[in-house]
C-alpha cells in the first residue's frame, strides 16, 4: 500500500498566505493520499479562519513552531509526516521523491535541499551554501520541508519545547543516535520575504551566529531575544 503523507502547516498571522499554500499542495497530491494540518499559534485563530478548504485539519497551539508541530503530528493519521513552513513550497514530485528517499527501512528522516524565490543571484548563493552546508552536516533547517516516518517521530518525542533552534535540535539528535538523515536533491522554493524585510546581510550574519552560539552551548531561550 502506497504510503498516507500528513503535511503539517505551523503558522502565526498567515492569513493572507495560507490558502495559496494549501492550493500549491493539492495541486501536487496527484495519487497521493493526502491530508493537510494548519496549526495556528495566535489564541484567536486568525490563520486557521482564512482556511477555505473544509478537508483541512485545524488547531490552535501555544505560539512556537515546536510546540505547534508537535500538535499537528499528534492529529497527524499519515504514515509520513512532513513540516511545511507556510511560505515553502514543496517541488512537483515531493511525495513521489519522499516516498522514494525512505523506501530503504534504514531512513527514517529527511529534508530537500534549498531555493529562494529570487531571480538575483544573491539569493542563489545563499540557497546553494544552504543546501551544501546541509549536504555536509547532515542538520538541515526546518525551511527546508523535514519529513519523518510517523512512528519514528513518535518514539524520539518529537521536537524539543525551546522558543528557536527545534529544527536544529531534533536533527542533531537523529545524528547523534547514529541514524540516517536523507537530504533530496530537489529543492523545495521559500519566500525572500525575510532577507527582504530584515536586509539580507544582517539576515543571513544574524543566522549564521545564531547557530554558531548554538553549537557552542548558548541556550536557545538566550537565543530567541535575538530572533524576532
Amino acid at each position: 500500500m502506497p504510503p498516507r503523507f500528513s503535511v503539517i502547516i505551523p503558522v502565526f498571522n498567515e492569513d493572507a498566505l495560507i490558502n495559496a499554500t494549501i492550493e500549491h499542495l493539492d495541486s501536487l497530491s496527484g495519487k497521493a493520499s493526502l491530508e493537510i494540518i494548519v496549526v495556528d499559534g495566535d489564541k484567536s485563530g486568525k490563520t486557521i479562519g482564512a482556511v477555505r478548504d473544509g478537508n483541512v485539519k485545524a488547531a490552535i497551539s501555544e505560539k512556537g513552531r515546536g510546540n505547534q508541530m508537535n500538535r499537528g503530528a499528534a492529529m497527524a493519521e499519515g504514515d509520513i509526516v512532513i513540516f511545511l513552513h507556510a511560505d515553502t513550497r514543496l517541488p512537483f514530485e515531493a511525495f513521489a521523491l519522499i516516498e522514494s528517499a525512505l523506501r530503504d527501512p534504514g531512513r527514517q528522516a529527511g529534508a530537500f535541499d534549498l531555493a529562494i524565490a529570487s531571480g538575483r543571484p544573491i539569493y542563489r548563493m545563499i540557497a546553494k551554501i544552504a543546501s551544501l552546508r546541509s549536504r555536509l552536516t547532515r542538520i538541515p533547517y526546518g525551511d527546508q520541508a523535514h519529513f519523518f516516518r510517523r512512528n519514528y517521530f513518535q518514539d524520539i518525542g518529537g521536537f524539543a519545547n525551546i522558543p528557536i533552534m527545534e529544527d536544529v535540535e531534533i536533527m542533531g539528535r537523529i545524528r547523534k543516535r547514529g541514524e540516517r538523515i536523507t537530504i533530496i536533491k530537489r529543492a523545495v522554493t521559500t519566500s525572500s520575504r525575510r532577507w527582504e524585510k530584515e536586509g539580507i546581510l544582517r539576515c543571513t550574519l544574524r543566522n549564521w551566529l545564531l547557530i554558531c552560539l548554538y553549537f557552542s552551548g548558548v541556550s536557545p531561550e538566550r537565543l530567541s531575544i535575538f530572533y524576532k
